[in-house]
C-alpha cells in the first residue's frame, strides 16, 4: 500500500501524535518544562533518507520547543563499526541542518558506568552469567506462542556472578563463552523480557577505546542508560522497538535512575529502493554500485552527491509526515520535492546529450550574435547569460525525425522550429553517412524572426534547445534512475536479480554552453527540456568535468517500466 503518493499533496502537518504528547507534558509540567532529544545511529555504514526523517524530527522537535538535541553514536559493536562512518554521520546531520551545538556524543562514553550498573543488577539478584551459546539461548528463549525454560545458570549465587562477570571484563573468556543476562521471566509473552543478553564477549579493537574493553553491552541495555545519562526527555524511536519499550522501562526501573518516555513512530519505507544497512552493505561491497555515496543509492551522501537539496529533504519529510503505523511511501513523492525546489532556484542551461549538427544555409560564415538568456524564469533576481549565436550549431537527436509520429512538433524534413532565444529554421536538406544514419541537417533561417527583437510574425508550434558548435563545451552526462525495477526489492528472495540495468546510463561526449565550463560542486542546472543536474564533486576533485542528473523534468517512470 502506497501511503503517499504525488498526487496527495496536503498542506505539511503542523503537528503530529508525538508533538501532542510533549504539548501535553509540557502544559503539566512533566520534564520541568524541557524538551531534550538525540538521534542516536550505530555507527556501521552510512546514513539513508530514513534516518533523515528521524533526524529531522528530532531536531526539529527541539528547536520549535527550544530545548536541547544531541548527537549520539551507539558505537557498541566494534567488529562493524569504523571512525569513516562517524565522519560520513556527523557530516551528514550538519548537512540536514541539525544544530547539535557541539554535542557529539560516543555510547562508549559510558561503558564504565554501564558495567558499574550492570554489576549493581547482579547484587541484586537480577542479573546472571550464561554459559548457553547462542543456539541454545535462541533454543531456551521459546516461540511467539510457547513460553522459554529457564536456564540452567540462572540461579548461580551473587557472589558467582560478580567474580565471573568481573573474569569476562578481564578478558579471560571467549568470544561466546559467556553472556550477562538479566534475570526476568522467561514465561512472559513479550519475548524481549525472557532474560534478555545484556553483554557479549567481543575480543576486538574497538575504533575509540582500543583494547580497553572486550565486553561490550547490546542496544536495548545501553540505550536506556545513554538517555538517562544525558537527560533526554523524549527518547524517540521506529516502530520496530515498540516491543522493546517494557525491556527499556524495566532495566531503568530496576535500577533506580531518571527515565526518559520513549515513543515510537513509523519509520521510512520508500518503494523501488532498499533501505536494509546490511543490503545496503552488501551492494557497495559486492560492487554493485560505486561506493556509499553512489548517486543511486538511497543514502544521504549519494543524495547530496546526485544534487539534492537539504531544504528538498525537509519538505519531503514534512510531506510525509508522522505516523503511528508502517507503510511504504512512493518516491515519486521525493522526486516531486526536489523538482519542486529545484524549479524555484536552478540556473537553467541548453545541453545537448545527443548531438545532431545543423548547418544554416545563407547565415554569413563570420558571424557571432549575443543573446540573451534568462537563468531562471522563476526568479528574476537570478538575471541573464549571453549566448553566442552561429552558423553551425548541435541539436539534439531525438528533435529530429524524417517519419514523425502524429503530434510530433519537433523538426522533420521541410518542417519548422524555432531555436531556442534564436531564430525559426527550416530543414532543407538531410546528409547521412554510408550507413545511411543522419549525420548533418542544412536549415534555412528566417532572419526577420530572431526572438524577441525580429518582425516576423511567423508562429511555429515547436521550440528545441541547441548550443553553438564553436563554442559548446564537451562532458561527460550521467543519467541515473532507480535502483530497481520492483516496488518492493526487500521483500524479493533474490532481490539483487531485481537491479535496474538502466539505472546508470553513461554519455560520453554531451556538448554544453559555455556558461557550464565553470560549474562548480553544490550548484544545481536544470538542462532545459531534458532535467536537473548537477557537478559531481568526486569527478571534479579529479579535474573532470561530470554532470549528474538529478531528476528529470516529470516523472516518467510508468511509461519506462510499460514499454
Amino acid at each position: 500500500m502506497n501511503a503517499n503518493t504525488p498526487e496527495e499533496k496536503a498542506e505539511p502537518k503542523k503537528t503530529n501524535f508525538i508533538r501532542e504528547i510533549i504539548d501535553e507534558d509540557l502544559k503539566t509540567g512533566k520534564w520541568d518544562g524541557r524538551v531534550h532529544t538525540r538521534f542516536p545511529p550505530e555507527p556501521n555504514g552510512y546514513l539513508h533518507i530514513g534516518h533523515a526523517k528521524s533526524i529531522m524530527l528530532n531536531y526539529g522537535i527541539a528547536r520549535d520547543y527550544n530545548g536541547k538535541f544531541n548527537l549520539r553514536f551507539d558505537d557498541t559493536n566494534p567488529e562493524k563499526e569504523e571512525q569513516e562512518y562517524v565522519d560520513s554521520i556527523i557530516e551528514d546531520v550538519k548537512w540536514l541542518g541539525a544544530d547539535f551545538e557541539g554535542r557529539i556524543l560516543f555510547a562508549s562514553d559510558y561503558f564504565q558506568q554501564m558495567y558499574d550498573y550492570a554489576v549493581d543488577l547482579i547484587k541484586k539478584g537480577k542479573a546472571y552469567v550464561c554459559d548457553l551459546n547462542a543456539d541454545q539461548i535462541r533454543e531456551y528463549r521459546g516461540t511467539l506462542t510457547a513460553p522459554g525454560k529457564e536456564s540452567p545458570y540462572s540461579n548461580r549465587t551473587v557472589k558467582e556472578n560478580l567474580d565471573l562477570f568481573n573474569r569476562m571484563r578481564k578478558g579471560e573468556f571467549a568470544n561466546g563463552e559467556k553472556v550477562l543476562r538479566a534475570k526476568i521471566d522467561m514465561a512472559s509473552p513479550n519475548v524481549n523480557l525472557r532474560d534478555p543478553i545484556m553483554y557479549r564477549i567481543v575480543h576486538a579493537e574497538h575504533h575509540r577505546t582500543g583494547n580497553d574493553w572486550c565486553i561490550y553491552p547490546t542496544y536495548d541495555w545501553a540505550h536506556g542508560i545513554e538517555d538517562s545519562i544525558e537527560n533526554i526527555t523524549h527518547s524517540i524511536c521506529t516502530l520496530e522497538f515498540e516491543n522493546h519499550r517494557p525491556l527499556y522501562d524495566w532495566y531503568l526501573d530496576e535500577l533506580g535512575v531518571y527515565h526518559p518516555q520513549q515513543i515510537e513512530f513509523a519509520r521510512l519505507n520508500l518503494n523501488y529502493t532498499v533501505m536494509s544497512k546490511r543490503k545496503l552493505l552488501q551492494l557497495v561491497q559486492e560492487a554493485k554500485v560505486d561506493g556509499w555515496d553512489d548517486p543511486r543509492m538511497p543514502t544521504i551522501s549519494g543524495l547530496r552527491r546526485r544534487g539534492y537539496t537539504t531544504e528538498a529533504m525537509k519538505n519531503f519529510a514534512e510531506i510525509i509526515g508522522v505516523a503511528k503505523r508502517d507503510a511504504m511511501t512512493d518516491i515519486a513523492l521525493l522526486e516531486y520535492a526536489i523538482r519542486e525546489d529545484l524549479n524555484k532556484h536552478a540556473l537553467r542551461a541548453m545541453a545537448v546529450l545527443k548531438p545532431l549538427k545543423v548547418s544554416l544555409i545563407g547565415y554569413p560564415e563570420d558571424t557571432e550574435e549575443v543573446m540573451d538568456a534568462v537563468n531562471n524564469p522563476e526568479d528574476a533576481s537570478a538575471g541573464t547569460r549571453k549566448l553566442v549565436f552561429g552558423k553551425e550549431l548541435y541539436i539534439e537527436e531525438t528533435d529530429f525525425m524524417e517519419d514523425p509520429p502524429k503530434g510530433f512538433h519537433r523538426l522533420v524534413p521541410g518542417g519548422e522550429v524555432r531555436l531556442r532565444y534564436g531564430y525559426i529554421i527550416k530543414c532543407e536538406e538531410v546528409v547521412k553517412d554510408s550507413e545511411g544514419k543522419v549525420i548533418e541537417l542544412k536549415c534555412s533561417y528566417d532572419p526577420e524572426s530572431r526572438s524577441g527583437t525580429g518582425t516576423s510574425k511567423k508562429k511555429v508550434k515547436g521550440t528545441i534547445h541547441w548550443v553553438n558548435a564553436k563554442h559548446a563545451v564537451k562532458a561527460e552526462v550521467r543519467l541515473y534512475d532507480r535502483l530497481f525495477t520492483v516496488e518492493d526489492p526487500a521483500s524479493e528472495e533474490n532481490w539483487l536479480e531485481n537491479l535496474n540495468p538502466d539505472s546508470l546510463i553513461t554519455v560520453n561526449n554531451a556538448l554544453l554552453e559555455p556558461s557550464l565550463a565553470d560549474a562548480k560542486p553544490g550548484l544545481n542546472y536544470q538542462f532545459e527540456r531534458t532535467g536537473y543536474f548537477c557537478v559531481d564533486k568526486k569527478s571534479f576533485a579529479a579535474g573532470n568535468l561530470v554532470f549528474n542528473r538529478t531528476v528529470t523534468l516529470k516523472d516518467s517512470w510508468t511509461k519506462i517500466i510499460k514499454n
